[in-house]
C-alpha cells in the first residue's frame, strides 16, 4: 500500500476545497429573475364580444311632428336637443293665402248648398220640383260639409296657429327655421321620449353568428367609465350598415338607469356569448409573440415556457388551453424578463 506524505495530503485537500468553492460560486452567480406566481384554476368563463356604438332614442318612442297645411313659419320657440314638456309652444305657423282661400271657398260652397236645399224643398212643396232634385240638393250639402270639415282638421280654418308639444321629450331633429315657407305634410321636427333610450352597437359580420336576442350586455359610456348598465340584446339586424360596414345590435336601456345618460354619447357594449368551464389564468400571465400566445410556469426553481390558446376573457381572467394543469404556478409578474429554463426567485 502506497503512503502519501502529510504535506501532499494537505495540498490535495486544499485543491478539492478550492474546486468546490469555484463550482458553488458559479452556481451562485447564475442570473435569476424575481417573479410573482399564482395557481392556474378551473372556473366558468363567459366569452364576451366588445362592440362600440352610440346612445340613441328608442325608435319606437319617437314622434314625428308634421305641418298639415302649407304656410309660413312665423316663430320657432325650440332648438335642437332642447327638452320640452307636454303643451310647450313649438312653432307658430301662418296659413298660406292659397290654402286659406281654399277653406273660404269650401265655406261658401256649404252656404250655397244649404240655401239650395231650402229652395228645392220650397219648390217641392209648391210642386215645382221633384223629390229627386231635393235629394240631389241634400247630397250636395253633405259633400260640401265633408269637404269643409276635412279642411278644418288640416287647420285651414285659422289664419295663424301655434303648434304645441304633444308629449314630454327631447327635440332630436329640427327641419324648419323662422321665415321658411313650407308645403303641406312637411316634417317639422322629431320629439323623442327622454327616458326611452337604446344602445345601438356595431358588430363585425363574422361575429354575428355568436350574438343572439336576449344575450346579456353591459353598456358603459366611453367618457363615463364609472357608469355601468346591465341590459339584454333586443334586436340583431340582418344587414350591413353602409356607413359603418357593421351590423347593428340594439339593446334597450332600463328607464331606471337613464338618469345621467346623454343622447348621442359614444358607448362600449360587452356582449356575453357562450359560457364554459376552462382553465383560467390572470390576463397579465399571457404574453404574445406574433399570433402565438404563451406563458411561463415555475417548476423546480426554473421557468418553463408553455404555448397556449386563449379561449375567451372575463374581466381580468383569460381562459387558456395548452400543456397546463390546474394548480400549476403561473408567472404573473416578471414574465417579460424570462426565457425558457431561466432560474427564478418567487416573491412572497
Amino acid at each position: 500500500m502506497k503512503h502519501f506524505p502529510v504535506t501532499q495530503l494537505f495540498l490535495l485537500g486544499a485543491a478539492l476545497l478550492s474546486g468546490a468553492a469555484v463550482v458553488s460560486s458559479v452556481l451562485a452567480d447564475e442570473p435569476s429573475v424575481l417573479v410573482k406566481t399564482t395557481a392556474a384554476e378551473e372556473r366558468i368563463v363567459t366569452d364576451t364580444l366588445e362592440a362600440y356604438g352610440i346612445l340613441d332614442p328608442d325608435p319606437d318612442q319617437v314622434l314625428s311632428l308634421s305641418l298639415p297645411h302649407a304656410g309660413l313659419i312665423n316663430r320657432v320657440w325650440v332648438r335642437l336637443g332642447q327638452r320640452v314638456e307636454s303643451g310647450d309652444r313649438l312653432l307658430e305657423v301662418v296659413t298660406a293665402p292659397d290654402a286659406r282661400m281654399q277653406y273660404l271657398q269650401a265655406q261658401s260652397a256649404v252656404d250655397f248648398a244649404r240655401r239650395e236645399l231650402v229652395r228645392q224643398q220650397r219648390l217641392l212643396n209648391e210642386q215645382l220640383a221633384t223629390k229627386a232634385q231635393v235629394d240631389a240638393a241634400r247630397k250636395g250639402l253633405q259633400d260640401a260639409g265633408s269637404t269643409l270639415q276635412a279642411l278644418e282638421k288640416r287647420g285651414l280654418d285659422v289664419v295663424q296657429e301655434t303648434l304645441r308639444a304633444p308629449m314630454e321629450g327631447i327635440i332630436t331633429r329640427l327641419d324648419v327655421s323662422q321665415g321658411q315657407r313650407v308645403q303641406a305634410d312637411t316634417t317639422a321636427m322629431l320629439i323623442a321620449a327622454e327616458k326611452r333610450l337604446i344602445a345601438r352597437l356595431g358588430v363585425e359580420p363574422e361575429d354575428l353568428t355568436d350574438v343572439h336576442t336576449g344575450a346579456a350586455v353591459t353598456v358603459t359610456p366611453v367618457f363615463m367609465p364609472g357608469v355601468s348598465i346591465e341590459t339584454t340584446v333586443r334586436e340583431v339586424h340582418a344587414m350591413i350598415d353602409p356607413n359603418t360596414q357593421l351590423v347593428e345590435v340594439l339593446a334597450a336601456i332600463p328607464e331606471q338607469q337613464v338618469e345621467h345618460l346623454v343622447l348621442g354619447s359614444r358607448i362600449r357594449g360587452s356582449i356575453q356569448l357562450a359560457s364554459s368551464t376552462s382553465l383560467a389564468v390572470p390576463r397579465s400571465a399571457v404574453l404574445s409573440e406574433g399570433d402565438n400566445a404563451y406563458l411561463f410556469v415555475v417548476e423546480d426553481g426554473r421557468a418553463r415556457r408553455v404555448a397556449v390558446r386563449t379561449a375567451g376573457e372575463q374581466g381580468d381572467v383569460v381562459a387558456v388551453a395548452g400543456s397546463l394543469s390546474a394548480g400549476d404556478k403561473v408567472v404573473v409578474t416578471g414574465n417579460y424578463e424570462l426565457a425558457d429554463g431561466m432560474a427564478v426567485r418567487e416573491a412572497p
